[in-house]
């Protein structure tokens, strides 16, 4: 089973750094909170990236 990737917005801090690293998963919402809008725009080591970038360890892998 693949792995998902969400984000705990009560945790976002609208940093941008998900999107900067990874745009063609992540990007900010109209409340400019980081959202996920193509979970399997990336390659998973991408996705690993952005979530090492996140200041706040919101963005998490969904089993």
């Amino acid at each position: 089973m693949a792995r998902t990737v969400i984000i705990d917005q009560d945790e976002c801090i609208s940093c941008g750094a998900c999107v900067d690293t990874c745009p063609e998963v992540f990007r900010m919402n109209d409340d400019n909170l980081a959202e996920v809008y193509k979970a399997d725009g990336a390659s998973e080591e991408e996705i690993q990236d952005a979530i090492e970038s996140c200041p706040t360890s919101c963005i998490l892998w969904e089993e």
